[in-house]
């Protein structure tokens, strides 16, 4: 039959595309069911070769999508949503999902092919040894199935083919990679770093690391991709093929093989099953134009949704095996539900170099990996934090006719180089708690007739006492590394800490080694449905403090492989 593959995978993002590329690679027919419109890689949606008055409403938010409160949520993010990006974001008025109104949960989707690969951060970490044990250790959450020593051969996988660049900085809880060469830090950002290396302290400053080529590789050059310009485009779609995207990576390297079938606007509704085998056999969909119902047949199932994505079809995917969702007998589905979340931070001035000035879009910021991941006698609370930053500038003295002045003396002061500055804010690991969920709401819909997943989940004292930690915790880092001048910034503690904020939702399909206890086993397998696999967000057992795209292209990578075994040994 033409609908009838060997694999099926649901998404085309950063997992989706990864699966993809491995499965055909490994000789297996390959589909990869998209719920978005086709997106071409250097297409016309790309606005990246635009110049800036040549971009929509000059890149700027027109007012009237508050009338409409279209993009609402979106909106109140810094990045990196703008008018000139706003085809690769979804609308919430046209895609609508539930959560309580005292805990607003925000939702960033991108439903196009390529999904948010596209738009993603490219801040690209390893979790470390301690990031895996954690849950064991202090009883959160399941326990990890797995531990470093079963990815790190998975990231060096990834690494080499998506690109890193980054430094060996031989940190044991930022374990070093396969990195191309790393983006420099400037001369301010290199003395606090120093400074803080000298004082003896437990508390590093590196350049981040990210998934922009600092350098081409032949790997890259020969899917077309070459070098970043760091023009600060990426958002719009990267003509260059200078960061990683599935759209310019890795799903041209699946098309290559010939066994790659792609199908976009194709909502998948839920994961076919058989009872009599006890296997999936495929997804059901819908057209996202004609609203046609189709079933594609699969020997192996792949969710690759985004986390919320799939775990919304994992619910609706009902049967009597599975009168809650597919594989879904321990209960867990839809539970843990995770995120970092920000609110503390530092700024400071940097003194001295008064000869030297910023320039260039250099696409990554210094970080600070978490120092606090075991409870110490000066805290109350477990787990910890790391930094991201905007680094250190030296900024220009401006006017924009809103503060006193007039006349010679206020043009002469325009342009003025001011002293170097620098400023960073926390990545904060929120706790897996079982009662942060998702479930499908009762009598809302889409205009599909799918129901709305219904989202509740937010943050608890222990990421309040954090926040609160991570203000002092920076204001020291900054002034160890010789900062003058150094402030530092909480949120309102005694406000709901928002979930979704950094678009790293995670959780709801965990893994762990107890059927009772969890969905998916160390392979990213259900325990239930051995043909289903689920490599996306929703797999995570905890949410760490590191930015988690990297991980999952790991474990996809490692579960694809799996899979690609057991298929050839007849054992799904």
């Amino acid at each position: 039959m033409a609908d009838e593959f060997d694999v099926v995978v649901v998404g085309s993002g950063i997992t989706g595309g990864w699966a993809a590329k491995e499965f055909c690679e490994k000789g297996f027919k390959t589909l990869v069911v998209e719920r978005g419109r086709d997106v071409e890689h250097q297409g016309e949606e790309y606005t990246d070769m635009m110049l800036p008055w040549e971009l929509y409403n000059r890149a700027m938010m027109p007012e009237i999508y508050d009338e409409e409160e279209r993009y609402r949520d979106l909106k109140e993010k810094s990045y990196p949503y703008w008018s000139h990006v706003s085809q690769f974001f979804v609308d919430e008025k046209e895609y609508p999902y539930s959560n309580p109104e005292a805990r607003p949960f925000m939702w960033t989707r991108g439903y196009q092919l390529g999904g948010r690969s596209i738009t993603w951060g490219r801040q690209s970490y390893r979790w470390g040894p301690k990031d895996f044990e954690a849950n064991a250790k202090d009883g959160h959450g399941i326990a990890w199935p797995i531990g470093y020593d079963d990815v790190a051969p998975w990231y060096d996988y990834v690494e080499k083919f998506a690109g890193i660049s980054g430094n060996k900085d031989g940190l044991k809880n930022l374990p070093d990679g396969e990195f191309l060469k790393p983006w420099e830090m400037s001369c301010a950002e290199q003395f606090v770093s120093d400074n803080l290396k000298a004082s003896g302290s437990d508390r590093a400053m590196v350049i981040g690391r990210c998934a922009n080529l600092s350098e081409a590789k032949d790997v890259h050059t020969e899917l077309g991709r070459g070098p970043c310009q760091a023009r600060n485009q990426c958002s719009q779609g990267c003509s260059f093929g200078a960061y990683f995207c599935s759209l310019s990576s890795t799903l041209p390297a699946a098309r290559r093989t010939g066994n790659l079938t792609v199908v976009t606007d194709a909502i998948v509704t839920s994961v076919e099953f058989d009872s009599e085998t006890g296997r999936a056999t495929g997804v059901s969909t819908i057209d996202h134009n004609t609203n046609e119902v189709k079933t594609y047949h699969a020997k192996t199932v792949f969710l690759c949704a985004s986390a919320l994505g799939s775990v919304q079809i994992m619910l609706n995917s009902k049967s009597e095996v599975h009168p809650n969702g597919i594989g879904n007998s321990s209960g867990m589905l839809g539970h843990y539900i995770m995120d970092h979340f920000g609110g503390a931070g530092a700024s400071g001035t940097v003194p001295g170099f008064e000869d030297r000035y910023s320039f260039g879009r250099r696409p990554t910021n210094i970080y600070v990996p978490n120092f606090r991941h075991e409870k110490s006698d000066d805290v109350d609370f477990v787990r910890g934090f790391g930094y991201q930053g905007h680094g250190a500038e030296r900024p220009r003295k401006g006017n924009t006719a809103k503060s006193a002045g007039i006349g010679a003396a206020v043009k002469d002061a325009v342009g003025t180089p001011q002293p170097w500055r620098i400023a960073m804010g926390m990545f904060g690991e929120i706790l897996p708690y079982y009662d942060n969920m998702v479930s499908l709401h009762p009598t809302k819909t889409d205009k599909w007739g799918i129901p709305q997943l219904h989202i509740d989940a937010y943050g608890r004292e222990n990421e309040r006492k954090m926040m609160m930690q991570a203000a002092k915790d920076a204001k020291d880092i900054l002034i160890a590394g010789g900062c003058i001048d150094v402030q530092s910034y909480v949120a309102d503690p005694n406000k709901h800490i928002q979930v979704g904020t950094r678009t790293h939702e995670m959780g709801g399909a965990c893994m762990g080694a107890d059927p009772k206890k969890s969905v998916l086993n160390k392979w990213c397998q259900s325990h239930d449905v051995p043909n289903l696999f689920v490599t996306d967000g929703a797999c995570m057992a905890s949410c760490a403090s590191q930015n988690p795209s990297l991980t999952y292209m790991a474990l996809t990578a490692r579960a694809a492989n799996y899979a690609a075994e057991q298929m050839k040994k007849g054992a799904i």
